[in-house]
């Protein structure tokens, strides 16, 4: 997997272009200077976190948001742009940020490349189920397998709220019409009747039981990857679960959790010590300091290493994944790592408490 040279870091790069897609969401393009392009080179599926200063947020000066790339990833080179999708968020302090006063021309502090929600295109037959936002790293991860494997297929099955509301409507008709026989497009609407195709409503667990095997051989499509909202994206893991589809073939990627979908897992409420020293390796620099009562082992970090990698803070963008060399924690909530990561040892330092005295993470690894 593409994440550049070495650990993430911010650069600035200058905005080329502003699209607007819907009422409510923008396209922002960003020029990647020659001696940058090979930090920034992905692989389809990853998403950049975009920084900026604001004074007078409960954040306080700085805010960070993380958005998917939705261009495809150039085949053999390193990208000179790249593009990610921005939707609104009601009193959200980066969207609105974005829709109301970045303009062409405007520099943007970016984040190198992260993420595990990606496809290295492989022949097979793929499939994606995604509702809203979460088209956009799809979007990526199909373009370019369809370009660079002639004998890949990929299935989109997407939910939105109306026609109106839809983001990318062009790019996916474009894909349709570049690859009539091996892209396969299924729209659900929520809020308005179609005059073909599928009934309008929610695509819950009933509704994908009854529509996946009748799109597609379930069994043999080689990966599926859910995107967007939390409900959706559990209905349809449930679903392929219910249809004997094989765990590691199922890659998830959360857009938005509230907080009652939210809340601390079961098992999260052992009690943590009285004192308690985080050991952090970072940059191939390590250092020890106190935990201080109820924070996280990255805001510990964070105070000590203000270097230290995140983007969301919310147990969903896996920015600041780190390896427990040492000790136990307890994870408050996480919807970024693959099972396999929790039990080869990997947890989410910004929702991670400490469970023994002494905890070491590597954010190395």
């Amino acid at each position: 997997m593409a994440q550049g040279a070495g650990r993430a870091r911010f650069h600035r790069l200058r905005v080329t272009a502003v699209d607007r897609l819907t009422d409510d969401s923008v396209a922002l393009t960003f020029a990647v200077p020659s001696e940058l392009r090979e930090a920034y080179r992905f692989t389809p599926g990853q998403h950049l976190a975009l920084r900026r200063t604001a004074d007078g947020t409960t954040e306080g000066a700085e805010i960070r948001r993380t958005y998917s790339i939705c261009s495809p990833a150039p085949a053999g080179t390193a990208p000179d742009t790249l593009r990610v999708g921005v939707r609104m968020v009601d009193g959200g302090a980066f969207s609105t940020y974005a829709h109301k006063e970045i303009g062409v021309g405007d520099e943007v502090e970016v984040m190198t490349p992260a993420g595990r929600f990606v496809l290295d295109p492989a022949p097979g037959h793929y499939a994606a189920v995604v509702g809203g936002s979460g088209i956009t790293p799809v979007l990526s991860i199909a373009a370019t397998l369809l370009a660079r494997e002639p004998e890949a297929r990929f299935c989109l099955i997407r939910s939105d709220r109306t026609t109106a509301s839809t983001m990318f409507l062009e790019e996916v008709a474009d894909l349709k019409d570049r690859y009539p026989d091996r892209f396969q497009l299924v729209t659900v609407l929520s809020r308005e009747e179609q005059q073909a195709g599928l009934a309008s409503g929610r695509l819950d667990q009933e509704r994908l039981s009854a529509l996946l095997p009748a799109l597609l051989p379930v069994e043999r499509v080689s990966g599926w990857f859910l995107c967007g909202p939390y409900g959706l994206v559990q209905s349809a893991e449930r679903t392929l679960r219910d249809l004997g589809v094989r765990r590691d073939r199922v890659h998830e990627e959360i857009f938005h959790v509230d907080d009652a979908q939210g809340a601390a897992r079961p098992g999260s409420a052992a009690g943590a010590p009285a004192h308690a020293t985080v050991t952090a390796q970072l940059d191939g620099r390590a250092g020890s300091w106190p935990v201080q009562d109820g924070e996280s082992l990255l805001d510990t970090v964070l105070r000590n290493r203000p270097d230290a990698p995140y983007a969301c803070k919310g147990g969903v963008c896996g920015t600041c994944r780190a390896f427990l060399v040492a000790g136990s924690v307890r994870m408050d909530r996480n919807f970024a790592l693959e099972p396999e990561e929790t039990e080869a040892g990997y947890v989410l330092a910004c929702q991670s408490h400490p469970t023994t005295e002494k905890v070491e993470l590597d954010f190395d690894r």
